[in-house]
């Protein structure tokens, strides 16, 4: 008899403990299931409100025409959140007269790299190209311009004699030197001490008419036999590099770090500057178009709150939606929220997913372009980058999707920025034009330049679609400075 009590209560006991592990479980997989509802929940509103239905596309698209057309024709800031300026009025290479060695720096944030090559004109490719890339000492750039130009110009002194070969057959001449900007993807960045302002110069603006008088003092001194004659935004320079190479090149995209576009256009298209532009033939026209800002963009709470924490709230808007600097702080916001309110790596939230901007584009991509099975490679970076070692591979699907949403959303708008320069120029219905895009976002991204093509060809159709034709820069990051070269016209 007491065994068999005994037995009744052992069997009891484990049929209870078998009871409660199960309601754990059960519990355990509610709270899981809810909890993956709850992300879907997030990503899907996410989702709708980025998106950008061609109707939607061609609602910003128009908006960017307008604010082109109300920035070219007045000065007053209020009218347009773009400030176009007219940067270059010397005639574009053609690819048929530009024969000889031609030099060029381009002057980035914290850096400059020096070049060197030959152009055969009559349409050949360019050639004995020379690259070098020189770091800015602190000290140099907390100093003043003249400092920063004198280091430079000392430089490239160093590099002319390390290309003797280069230099027999313009010795009696002057060397052309194109020199140009790339601009700091966070202007604040670069402090009021810095040797460099990195402002947008246009072509008759005083201060860059000095700045440039200080860089040709700094070759003097120096002994160098060449010249500057314009100091303008390396889209400018890419954009002499597409004509070069295509007289149907009318528009040049920087999509890095950065973003900024230029194009071609009639002196007689900008009202607001005549008077000091030539009355005719072409002019190139920096759009500055990262400030752009429309109500027809899909703004969200995470690009609202970036913005608002940012050193420039309220300023660079398109910006902020399409470039490299920011398309990884994005997606970070949004892990964050998931990881807060759904537990999407774990009961805490990783310490180091809160820290801004730790999550750069070329990561992102190298996610997003995982196609490993479970994701791996997306396992393997946010243990590298945030510390998480535990994801599982739902939560991993979920990180790609949000690194898809941010990426379809940046290339359409940049798409449909393209589509607005052709409409403004009328060469939408029945003239071929060629666009040159410049950065590491369009060139190493293989899934941003996909959608940014796709959404060109959405917008325009078949048959429209044909007459535009976008392309990667040609030489590479900076040698714009060199076509530039090419096309200086000392008169103009």
């Amino acid at each position: 008899m007491k065994k068999e009590v005994v037995l009744a209560v052992v069997t009891t006991t484990a049929a209870t403990v078998f009871a409660v592990v199960a309601l754990v479980r059960q519990y355990w997989k509610q709270k899981k299931d809810q909890q993956w509802r709850k992300s879907q929940r997030i990503m899907r509103k996410f989702a709708r409100e980025c998106a950008t239905p061609v109707p939607k596309l061609w609602q910003v698209a128009n908006a960017m025409v307008s604010d082109m057309e109300a920035s070219l024709s007045s000065s007053d800031e209020a009218t347009s959140s773009l400030n176009m300026l007219v940067s270059h009025v010397s005639p574009l290479p053609t690819g048929i007269n530009e024969k000889g060695m031609y030099y060029g720096v381009n002057l980035r944030e914290t850096s400059f790299l020096m070049m060197c090559a030959r152009l055969e004109g009559k349409n050949e490719p360019i050639s004995d190209l020379y690259r070098e890339a020189i770091l800015v000492p602190s000290n140099v750039m907390l100093g003043t311009s003249q400092e920063l130009y004198n280091y430079i110009a000392a430089e490239l002194a160093k590099f002319i004699l390390a290309h003797p070969e280069n230099n027999d057959e313009i010795a009696a001449s002057d060397k052309k030197l194109g020199f140009t900007l790339s601009y700091a993807a966070d202007q604040a960045t670069v402090t009021s001490g810095s040797a460099i302002k990195w402002n947008n110069f246009s072509a008759d603006d005083t201060g860059g008419k000095e700045l440039i008088t200080e860089i040709n003092q700094a070759l003097e001194k120096h002994g160098l036999n060449m010249r500057v004659y314009a100091l303008v935004d390396d889209t400018v320079g890419n954009l002499a590099g597409g004509r070069y190479y295509n007289k149907d090149s009318v528009a040049a995209i920087t999509l890095g770090m950065g973003t900024n576009a230029a194009y071609v256009d009639t002196a007689q298209s900008a009202p607001r500057w005549h008077g000091s532009l030539p009355k005719k033939g072409e002019i190139v026209i920096s759009m500055g178009w990262g400030n752009f800002n429309s109500c027809h963009l899909p703004i969200t709470q995470y690009d609202a709150s970036l913005d608002a924490e940012s050193s420039n709230p309220g300023c660079r808007i398109f910006e902020k939606l399409i470039s490299g600097m920011y398309l990884g702080e994005i997606v970070r916001r949004v892990l964050v929220k998931m990881a807060q309110e759904t537990a999407l790596f774990g009961q805490s939230v990783p310490p180091k997913l809160l820290i801004p901007y730790l999550l750069r584009s070329p990561d992102m991509a190298v996610m997003h372009q995982d196609t490993s099975e479970d994701r791996e490679v997306v396992h393997e970076k946010l243990e590298e980058i945030f510390g998480i070692t535990n994801s599982t591979p739902m939560a991993r699907e979920i990180v790609a999707e949000v690194c898809d949403i941010v990426t379809e959303r940046g290339a359409r708008l940049a798409g449909a920025g393209i589509v607005a320069i052709i409409k403004k120029l009328g060469r939408i219905a029945n003239r071929k034009s060629v666009i040159i895009i410049e950065g590491g976002l369009y060139e190493h991204y293989r899934i941003f330049r996909n959608y940014l093509h796709s959404s060109v060809w959405e917008m325009l159709g078949n048959e429209l679609s044909d007459n535009i034709i976008v392309e990667h820069s040609h030489g590479g990051s900076g040698a714009g400075a060199l076509f530039l070269a090419a096309s200086q016209n000392p008169d103009s």
